[in-house]
């Protein structure tokens, strides 16, 4: 790739993001000065829209971000969804049955309305969720998946992540992309070739930079496919295993702002 990158993406929770959930003001400081200095940062999580005015107000402005791991464009200058990709009500119900077939115990939920919205079966554990506006249990199986969702979220209890997402992906194979970002056991979903790699190539294709050109920072699977994509994938020195075999090289740990420590050398900033 070119020696200075022209757009730079990021992952938030567990690269971007310290332990606490915050952007430090180091972070906040060296994506300013590289956004006005003319290079465009965006965001690229499995996060829903409604995730992320907790990041936007601890930044200088708001960033471009794609959401739900690649299914969702998002300008939040405009408030507006660029594009959207989700699973169809048809799909979704085939998927869902598969999971019921071979997972015990298996609960959904959905982020609908391009990610604006969730709906969640009475039994699926909302961890962090609390925003009665957009969150809701449904009365029956069929009114979950009445609705195109730009996510599928599958739990069976607590699982080990990683066995949990190979028996997932193995049930769903060719019909849907199965990932996760945690290590809850939470198995993220989208339809099938919708990944942080292909929503970032198309914000890309619209601006007319090339993968070679772009640096990006991840620390889970769901980064691995983005990390491949881009000239450069850089992961945080706490990234999941997966992430550290692809990456083309490592940065500290979130906790001590590996992405700001990189950047800073990068374009000579901080």
């Amino acid at each position: 790739m070119a020696e200075t990158p022209r757009l730079i993406a990021t992952d938030i929770d567990g690269t971007l993001l310290t332990d606490d959930r915050t952007v430090s003001p180091r972070t906040a400081a060296a994506l300013a000065r590289i956004t006005a200095g003319g290079t465009p940062v965006v965001l690229v999580t499995g996060r829903p829209i409604r995730w992320l005015k907790l990041v936007y107000d601890q930044l200088a402005e708001p960033l471009p971000a794609i959401c739900a791991n690649g299914a969702v464009v998002y300008d939040p200058v405009a408030d507006e969804v660029l594009r959207a990709d989700p699973l169809d009500p048809h799909l979704l119900a085939e998927v869902a049955r598969r999971l019921r077939a071979e997972v015990p115990g298996v609960s959904f939920a959905v982020e609908i309305v391009d990610s604006r919205q969730m709906r969640h079966e009475a039994h699926y554990p909302l961890r962090w969720d609390a925003d009665l506006d957009a969150i809701r249990a449904v009365e029956t199986p069929d009114e979950l998946l009445s609705a195109p969702a730009v996510k599928l979220l599958a739990r069976a209890g607590e699982q080990d992540p990683d066995a949990f997402l190979a028996l997932v992906a193995g049930a769903l194979e060719g019909l849907a992309e199965a990932t996760h970002s945690s290590y809850s056991g939470l198995v993220e979903i989208s339809a099938a070739g919708v990944t942080k790699a292909a929503g970032l190539a198309w914000y890309c294709a619209r601006l007319g930079i090339a993968a070679r050109d772009v640096l990006a920072f991840g620390d889970m699977p769901n980064d691995v496919p983005m990390l491949t994509w881009a000239g450069r994938g850089v992961a945080v020195a706490n990234a999941h295993r997966a992430v550290l075999e692809i990456a083309d090289e490592v940065t500290s740990a979130n906790s001590v702002d590996g992405v700001a420590a990189y950047l800073e050398q990068v374009f000579g900033v901080g």
